[in-house]
C-alpha cells in the first residue's frame, strides 16, 4: 500500500498525536526499567553445577526481598534478571552482553566458573558496570590489570585458598610431600601458581603436578604417577563432575590418600557422582549454617525456610557458600548504590571504596574494598568442611 494513501492517514495522525502526547506527558512511556534497579546474574542454571547456581540465586533473592521490604534504595525496588551460562565462557559472554546492553542492569553478578568469569571481565570493564563475583575464585578475575577496574568479589581467592590448603594439609595430615591434581583450564592454572608459591614459601616442593580435562571419566594414570612420586596428600582443584571422577579413580586404585580440595565439590551432585568415598574429601567454604549462628545467620536461615519449601534446616542450604557469598555481595552492592545516590556504573564503582562497614553473614566487613584490593574475603574467613550424609558439615561436626 502506498504510504501516502488516504487509508493510511488516520493511523499516521494517531501516531503523531501519541508521540506529541508522550513528549508533553499526556501518555506515559514504558518506565518499568526506570522504576526498578536491575541486578543481573550469570551462572550455571543447568548441568552438574546447577545446584550452585540455584544457591547464588537464593542468596541474591533473599537479600533483594529484604532490601525491597525496606523500600529498596533511592525509592526504587530491586529486580533480579538471570541468564544461564551452562558453564561455558562463550555463553557467559553472550549473556553478559545481553544483560549489560539490553537489560541495562545496574550491577552484574556471576561467573560460577573461573573461565566464564575471566571472559566476562573485559566486557564489564568496557561497559563500566560493576561486576561482583560471588563464586569463581581465580586470582586474575579481580587482579585483571584494568584501570579503572570494575570487578569486585565476595568469595574465595585462589592465592589465599592455596595457602590455607597447604596449612590445613600440614596441620591435619602432617603432609610433607603433597601432590596436585588439577583441572586443565585457567582455574587449574591459577591454583598451580598459588600452590607452588605457597609450597615455595615453606621451602617445599610438590611431589608431582597432574592435570585432567573437565570431561575425563578416568584419571588413574595421573594418580598412579602421583602415588609413585610419593605424594602423601592430594591437592584437588576441579568442579563437581571431574572431582567426583578423581575420587572414583582413587577407589579403583585402592589408594587411601588424604584429599584436600578447593570448593569445587560443593557445587552440585558430588556425593551422588563420587560415591561413598565423597565423605573423605575435605574442602574449603566461606560459611556454614550449622552451629551457633549470628543474628544475621538466623535471619537469613529463617527467610530461606519461609521462601523455599525444600529448606527445612541448615543441611538443606547447600552449598551454603553460594547463598552466603551472594547475600553479602548483594548487600554490599546495595550499600554502594545508596552511597552513590545514582545508578551510573562509575559512581557506584567509586562508592564500593566508601563502604565503611557492614554486618554480614560471613563476617563484619570493615572497609572491604580499596583501590588496591577488590576482594572482601580474607584467609581468616574460611571453614573446612566435608560431606556427611549428603550434607556439607564443618569437619569434625556430627549431625
Amino acid at each position: 500500500m502506498n504510504v501516502s494513501s488516504p487509508l493510511c492517514q488516520p493511523r499516521r495522525t494517531f501516531l503523531a498525536i501519541a508521540a506529541s502526547a508522550m513528549l508533553s506527558g499526556g501518555l506515559a512511556a514504558p518506565s518499568f526499567a526506570q522504576d526498578t534497579i536491575k541486578i543481573g546474574l550469570i551462572t550455571a542454571l543447568s548441568g552438574q553445577s546447577a545446584r550452585a547456581g540455584e544457591a547464588l540465586t537464593r542468596g541474591l533473592t533473599v537479600a533483594i526481598d529484604e532490601l525491597n521490604a525496606k523500600g529498596g534504595v533511592m525509592g526504587k525496588k530491586f529486580e533480579l534478571v538471570r541468564r544461564d551460562d551452562e558453564g561455558t565462557p562463550a555463553k557467559g559472554v553472550t549473556a553478559a552482553r545481553e544483560l549489560l546492553q539490553k537489560e541495562k542492569v545496574t550491577v552484574l553478578f556471576g561467573g560460577l566458573d573461573t573461565p566464564v568469569s575471566i571472559a566476562i571481565v573485559p566486557i564489564a570493564n568496557q561497559e563500566k558496570i560493576p561486576f561482583v563475583g560471588p563464586w569463581a575464585a581465580g586470582t586474575p578475575i579481580t587482579k585483571n590489570g584494568a584501570n579503572p577496574n570494575f570487578v569486585f568479589r565476595v568469595s574465595a581467592v585462589d592465592e589465599i585458598v592455596d595457602k590455607a590448603m597447604l596449612q590445613y594439609a600440614q596441620k591435619t595430615f602432617n603432609s610433607k610431600s603433597p601432590g596436585m591434581i588439577l583441572v586443565n583450564n585457567p582455574w587449574g592454572e591459577s591454583n598451580e601458581k598459588g600452590l607452588s608459591a605457597a609450597l615455595a614459601s615453606k621451602n617445599m616442593k610438590a611431589a608431582g603436578i597432574e592435570k585432567f580435562e573437565g570431561n575425563d571419566v578416568d584419571v588413574v594414570p595421573q594418580l598412579t604417577r602421583l602415588k609413585a612420586a610419593g605424594a602423601d596428600t592430594l591437592f584437588l582443584v576441579g568442579n563437581v563432575g571431574p572431582s567426583a571422577q578423581v575420587v572414583k579413580s582413587l577407589d579403583r586404585m585402592g589408594w587411601k590418600v588424604p584429599v584436600v580440595s578447593h570448593w569445587g565439590p560443593a557445587g552440585g551432585r558430588f556425593t551422588e557422582l563420587a560415591g561413598p568415598s565423597a565423605k573423605d574429601v575435605h574442602f574449603i567454604q566461606t560459611y556454614s549454617f550449622f552451629g551457633k549462628q549470628s543474628p544475621i545467620g538466623e535471619k537469613v536461615l529463617k527467610a530461606l525456610m519461609a521462601k523455599y519449601p525444600d529448606v527445612k534446616g541448615p543441611g538443606d542450604v547447600t552449598p551454603a557458600v553460594g547463598v552466603a557469598n551472594a547475600y553479602d555481595g548483594m548487600m554490599l552492592a546495595a550499600e554502594a548504590i545508596k552511597i552513590a545516590g545514582k545508578l551510573d556504573g562509575p559512581s557506584i564503582r567509586e562508592s564500593f571504596y566508601k563502604i565503611a562497614g557492614y554486618e554480614g553473614l560471613i563476617k563484619k566487613f570493615s572497609k572491604p574494598f580499596t583501590p588496591d584490593n577488590h576482594d572482601a574475603v580474607t584467609e581468616n574467613d574460611y571453614v573446612w568442611t566435608q560431606f556427611i550424609d549428603n550434607q556439607i558439615l564443618p569437619v569434625g561436626m556430627k549431625k
